[in-house]
């Protein structure tokens, strides 16, 4: 691919848009950067918050430990740290320095405050609207459609800072329709590695901490420790592990931060960590093993681009066939390997949902990274799923466009049933 180009371009914008760092679930630490930013425009400590919030908001939230918070769970901790701790200029770093101190505060807060939370009547699948008072004076802070994207600030009814919402999704935002996986397998192989090096190597640094950090400790169900336990050492399960024990101190409160992708550190991990242990295992070169990244994370971009942010479509599937041909393509595929890979491993995977984020997300990234390798292995023993095989089309797009219409139209009802399930109704 022609590095001058604007297609080159794009990805490499859209790579430095999507993998960057965050600490604790994204859902609630977006909470929290709502949080920071109403304390700060309110221009003091409020003694009485509402957090209205949309479905797969709450349903992301309510089960997860926020970092940071003494194991604390659910959108009033979440919303509670950002005001006494969090630093409203850090976005999905909110909370990444809260103090002993802060910690100390974070009780008595949470037992003074009035903490009130409610259902956000949206169009929009991630919508939050965090309300600060203190006396005469309010702030209100509202983000949309994307983890940090704000929208809307207010004080005293008085607009400090306003953007269309309908325009927020196309605000600085490269075109990422324009990416096809024959485009991605091109420029996997024909970047300029000094044009990505930092973002990889970021990510490598920061998944692989964590996945350590799982295995050593324990957090959760312990589903990596589990498999390796339960499987042995072979490198399909440590692939399946290590992804997993990500997730294991992720979602039980771990305060490392983790490179995301798709706007999540699960999915982070779950395209990075298998890619990551397939290339100690294969010999790969550092050269290599950028190229296989560069090559997954931009197949589950590619692939959740269609889906959307936050659904009832478990976004570790995509990851886990990111990662199947950032694997295919170490392992010696070619790119008619990576296509069947994808299109294999979501065959497998395709009805996963998405209950919110918790201990047992760790299980389901096992389960999409063994599709991904699962994916790979039926290609290369002559193995495929046909067009008209469930919801295969012939063609990879095809496919790909399949499943995003079963992840953004076709569970719609799926989600605000699962929605009702979780908060009891």
């Amino acid at each position: 691919m022609n590095k001058n180009g604007s297609t080159y371009q794009i990805y490499v914008e859209i790579l430095k848009r999507e993998l960057v760092p965050a600490m604790g679930c994204t859902e609630p630490i977006a909470i929290a950067y709502c949080a920071a930013k109403a304390r700060e425009a309110l221009g003091t400590v409020p003694d009485r918050l509402v957090v209205t919030a949309s479905g797969n908001i709450i349903k992301n939230v309510k089960s997860v430990v926020v970092p940071n918070t003494d194991g604390r769970r659910g959108i009033e901790a979440a919303a509670a740290i950002g005001v006494v701790a969090g630093d409203a200029h850090a976005a999905l770093e909110v909370i990444a320095h809260v103090t002993a101190a802060d910690k100390a505060r974070l009780a008595g807060y949470l037992d003074t405050a009035t903490i009130t939370v409610e259902a956000a009547v949206s169009e929009h699948v991630l919508d939050i609207i965090v309300s600060a008072s203190k006396g005469d004076d309010t702030a209100e802070v509202q983000i949309v459609n994307e983890h940090t994207n704000i929208v809307k600030i207010t004080r005293n009814g008085k607009i400090l800072f306003q953007k269309e919402i309908a325009a927020t999704v196309d605000t600085g935002k490269p075109d990422y329709e324009c990416m096809t996986i024959e485009d991605i397998y091109d420029f996997a192989m024909t970047c300029d590695l000094e044009d990505v090096r930092a973002i990889l190597d970021r990510q490598i640094a920061y998944n692989t901490a964590i996945a350590d950090e799982g295995l050593k400790n324990d957090y959760g169900a312990n589903i990596g420790k589990t498999l390796l336990k339960a499987f042995g050492n072979d490198i399909h399960i440590r692939a399946r592990a290590r992804a997993a024990a990500g997730s294991d101190a992720r979602m039980n409160g771990c305060e490392l931060p983790v490179i995301i992708n798709s706007g999540s550190g699960n999915q982070g991990m779950t395209v990075s960590l298998p890619v990551i242990e397939y290339a100690k295992e294969v010999g790969a070169t550092k050269e290599q093993l950028y190229r296989a990244l560069l090559l997954a994370n931009l197949v589950t971009l590619h692939e959740k681009e269609g889906i959307g942010r936050l659904s009832a479509y478990c976004g570790a599937v995509s990851a886990g066939a990111g990662a199947g041909a950032g694997i295919a393509w170490l392992c010696g595929g070619d790119y008619q390997a990576v296509i069947h890979t994808i299109v294999n491993a979501l065959a497998i995977t395709s009805g996963i949902v998405c209950d919110g984020a918790k201990a047992s997300c760790a299980a389901k990234i096992s389960a999409a990274v063994d599709a991904g390798i699962m994916g790979f292995e039926m290609y290369r023993n002559g193995q495929q799923f046909y067009g008209g095989d469930g919801l295969v089309l012939k063609g990879v797009e095809n496919t790909i466009r399949n499943i995003s219409r079963l992840g953004r139209i076709g569970m719609k009802e799926t989600d605000k049933e699962i929605i009702d399930m979780m908060i009891g109704k």
